[in-house]
């Protein structure tokens, strides 16, 4: 008689998110337009598939713009960098292009606007996150860090009356809703951002983890042990009881732990053909059927930047049919500074 095959459960959404899609299209079109070495300040995001691909055609990573020679092209990474190395990057010549995800913009431009307005600004984050390190650079002299709920508790502040918080855009959703509550309860006059800054692709990916975890005790995350949304999926599976474990490849795959249904699930910078050769890799392990569900379609699409727009098709790189709006902002915008 023969035993009916278990379920392979895979989430979706998954993997690369519209800021990482976004980041490493920058990388591309520059190495396109400019030619090889382009530098790029930090990892573009936190996946070495990714990272060894790029370096390959050509990319050159660094976390020290004395690194890069002077007029080269340097990309800013999707984590966002602070005034202080944009300031460094204009006076060594160097020719910048922003990758930062529109979203981690949004929250550089709360801490300014918090900052001006004389608030001391709650940055619920992980303090040697790159991202953070970058929000915290906006406005260092306004900005403590929080990462637990304990911090919070403890927190001592100037002005009680005058407080606003900001977060980090790829933490737990669960952890920071706990963390707000007891910045609500402490600091009741408390000013929060008008929008979540958990971004939406952190939101989907845990939610979709949660199901995973209904379904299965026994959940796979693809991606990289530096990557925080990678690790908070991670952490949200735990936390259901699901058997988890983070993975940077179908290599790191333990046969010990297949057994039953499986889920896998993957971080926003993570690659599909990386997750399908996990796939595989499970399919090795027994019999397994695969089933994908979808919690929801993500949309989402960031324009690349108008300057490297507008010296693709000066001259005639393909920008792809969702960029020609920018791209032709951005050549207006040039005709309108330069006559």
């Amino acid at each position: 008689m023969s035993t009916a095959p278990h379920t392979l459960h895979l989430a979706a959404p998954r993997g690369f998110c519209a800021g990482v899609d976004r980041a490493i299209d920058i990388v591309d079109m520059a190495l396109q337009v400019y030619g090889a070495p382009v530098y790029v300040r930090h990892e573009i995001v936190h996946n070495r598939h990714v990272v060894e691909d790029l370096r390959r055609k050509g990319a050159v990573f660094t976390d020290d713009l004395n690194d890069v020679p002077e007029g080269a092209v340097v990309i800013f990474s999707a984590h966002g960098v602070s005034p202080a190395v944009r300031e460094e990057a204009r006076a060594r010549g160097l020719r910048a292009l922003d990758a930062t995800c529109p979203l981690v913009t949004k929250v550089h431009l709360e801490a300014l606007r918090y900052a001006q307005q004389g608030y001391t600004i709650v940055l619920v984050g992980h303090r040697n996150h790159v991202e953070v390190q970058g929000t915290m650079g906006e406005a260092p002299d306004h900005i403590v860090i929080v990462e637990t709920v304990a911090d919070a508790e403890a927190l001592v502040l100037p002005d009680p009356s005058k407080v606003a918080y900001i977060s980090q855009t790829t933490l737990s959703v669960d952890d920071v809703r706990a963390i707000v509550e007891t910045l609500k309860r402490r600091f009741p006059a408390i000013h929060e951002p008008a929008k979540a800054d958990i971004c939406y692709a952190t939101q989907n990916r845990q939610d979709a983890v949660k199901e995973l975890a209904r379904r299965c005790r026994v959940v796979l995350v693809v991606g990289a042990p530096a990557s925080s949304n990678a690790n908070r999926l991670v952490e949200v599976a735990r936390n259901l009881g699901a058997d988890a474990h983070l993975i940077e490849s179908a290599d790191d795959i333990d046969p010990a732990w297949i057994h039953g249904d499986v889920g896998i699930t993957a971080g926003a910078s993570t690659p599909e053909d990386v997750v399908q050769a996990c796939v595989r890799r499970v399919g090795e392990c027994g019999d397994y059927r695969v089933q994908e569900f979808r919690l929801v379609e993500e949309r989402v699409m960031f324009p690349l930047p108008g300057e490297l727009l507008s010296v693709a098709r000066a001259q005639g790189v393909s920008v792809g049919a969702g960029n020609e709006r920018a791209a032709a902002r951005a050549e207006a915008e040039f005709r309108v500074r330069h006559h």
